[in-house]
Parts: C-alpha cells; structure tokens; sequence
C-alpha cells in the first residue's frame, strides 16, 4: 500500500543509521530532498504512486519529501549503502563527474524537446555510465526548471547588478564559479537551509527553477525576480547500483517504464506550470523583471572556457549538445 510517511526526520535517520544491510526488496523506499509540492517532489511522487500501482501487493512503495530522509548529498550516500532505493539528483551530480557540469554551463539547453534529445544521445550513452562508475545508476533524466535569480537588494538586469551580493548556490563548484564570473558572491549551501538564510538576510538571494522558488515559499522573502533562464536544471532519477542490482526483474522492468512516462510528464508540467507560477509571484508583490540575456551569454564565456579545459572531451561534448538543438 502506498504512504506517504511523516516520520521526524532525525528519528528515522537514526534507526537508518543502526541498519547495516539494505532494507528489504519488498518494501521499496522514494524519497527527495525537494519540497513536496514542487515539480521533482510531485514527480517522485508520482512515480512513487505509479509503480506501486504497477507492483502490486507483492511490494510497498514508501515516500518521503521536504528532505524528511536528507538533503541532496545524505540521500545520496543512502542510495549507495541500499537505505534508499530512489531519489532525484540534480547539480549535486557535478560532484560524481565533471562531465555533468554540462548542465551547468549557461543558456546551453533551448528548451524542453531540446534537453529530451540531450538525454537520449549524450546523458544515457555517455554520462549515466559515469555516474554508474561512482556506485549511481541513473534510470532517466527528468527536470528541475529553467533557474531564475532572486533577492533582496535590487532587480537584476545585467551581470553588474550582482556585484557583491550573497547569493546561494546548490552544491556545484561550476555554479559557483559562474556567479563568480558574473561578480556575485556566491556560497554554496543545502535548499533545505535556504529559506532562514535569506530571512535573516545571511543570503541576498539565491537561483532557482520557479517551481523550487514557489514550492519552497522562497519568494515570501525576496523582493526581486530577474528572469534570466540561466541554466535550465535536468533532474535524474537515481539509484544505487548495488540496490538496482539487487531488485528482481519485475521491478526494475517496473520502474524503468514508470520512469519513462514521468520524464514526458514532468516536462509538459514544467512547461504548462511556468506562467502560473509566475502569477503567484507575482501576486505575493515581488517585482519581476526580465534579464539582458546577451550581457549574461556574454559573460558566460568564461564557462565554457573552464568546462573545455578542465572536462577531458569538454568542448566535444558541448558542440555534440548544441548540435542537438536544430534536430527536428
């Protein structure tokens, strides 16, 4: 039977930590960082809910949102010592392989099919194996969003508007190294902390997808919205490969299936969900602007520069994913 559990999260994480073996096959645990009403909470649930529909009685499908298991990184420390079975990871991935920055560099993916596209050429054949390399199996590339900047100070048009302010990053040195290009001072910090950061003002802002904005309540904080669709942030479906390994045929067979019908899912949501939630930002009294993109791209440069460097293949990759974008 499918539940959504509300266990404290530091009383489950303790009776997780006292277990040395991976939790039965029977019962099967989803769990992510995100808020639950935000668009990777909704898809994990919904592939939580669809593949215990597809299992049966023969399994329990259990899970968990809002980071009640842990944030990025715990869960996916849980997912190679099997406590987990799912979760969804996104820049943290940059942590297991470089070549994942892909995703970090600015104004690279156009648009929804764009990144479908993206997934089937370069994530699958060439960076899930990576990942696999590192313990992780990826299963399929979701999304996060198209991430735009808020904050507190003042409208953000150009890179110089950012001279100095506090911004919050997700775990991602690249990403770091990008609001450093662009003159901020970034720092990077778990979501789960971010909404006391920029309500005490120990953050200026931060960059999101809106949905991760609006799901988490963050713009009850912030009196700017710039949209600069920056980066736009795939979100994968994840597993440990020892724990995948050790699911019967069944339910991987299952859950390779639900995957592939949520990723279409989640991004016609992501699509169809961008101007509501920008109305209800809108709505709260934030004051929205649209960013000069080129002053961005231009500045961006700097990126690219380091992925092609630093990434054995970098700029193979890059001109391999912007080839993608005039497929038909």
């Amino acid at each position: 039977m499918f539940s959504i559990r509300t266990l404290k999260a530091a009383a489950f994480a303790g009776l997780l930590g006292t277990v040395a073996a991976p939790v039965a096959a029977e019962t099967i645990i989803v769990a992510v960082g995100a808020a639950q009403n935000s668009l990777q909470g909704q898809s994990a649930q919904r592939f939580a809910t669809e593949l215990q529909a597809k299992l049966g009685d023969a399994h329990t499908v259990e899970f968990y949102a809002d980071g009640q298991l842990g944030d990025e990184r715990e869960l996916m420390q849980k997912l190679r010592l099997g406590t987990v079975h799912f979760t969804l990871l996104s820049s943290i991935m940059t942590n297991v392989a470089d070549e994942f920055a892909l995703f970090d560099l600015p104004f690279l993916v156009q648009d929804r099919a764009h990144m479908a596209r993206i997934d089937a050429e370069i994530v699958q054949p060439k960076l899930a194996p990576l990942a696999a390399e590192e313990g992780l199996q990826v299963i399929s590339t979701w999304e996060n969003g198209f991430r735009q900047i808020t904050n507190s100070v003042r409208p953000i048009n150009t890179p110089a508007d950012l001279a100095g302010l506090k911004i919050r990053t997700p775990s991602s040195e690249w990403r770091v190294a990008m609001f450093q290009a662009y003159g901020a001072n970034p720092t990077a910090m778990a979501f789960s902390e971010l909404f006391v950061a920029l309500q005490t003002g120990t953050m200026d802002g931060q960059e999101n997808p809106l949905t991760n904005i609006v799901g988490a309540n963050l713009h009850e904080v912030q009196g700017y919205l710039s949209l600069t669709g920056h980066v736009y942030s795939p979100s994968y479906l994840t597993a440990g490969v020892t724990s995948w390994n050790g699911l019967s045929d069944d339910v991987r067979a299952a859950a390779t299936e639900v995957a592939s019908e949520v990723q279409g899912w989640a991004f016609g949501q992501g699509e169809s969900a961008d101007q509501s939630l920008l109305d209800r930002v809108v709505a709260a009294g934030v004051a929205v602007n649209e960013a000069d993109k080129a002053a961005f791209i231009e500045a961006s440069a700097p990126i690219y520069a380091m992925f092609a460097e630093r990434v054995e293949g970098g700029a193979e990759l890059v001109a391999a994913a912007q080839a993608l974008a005039a497929s038909n």
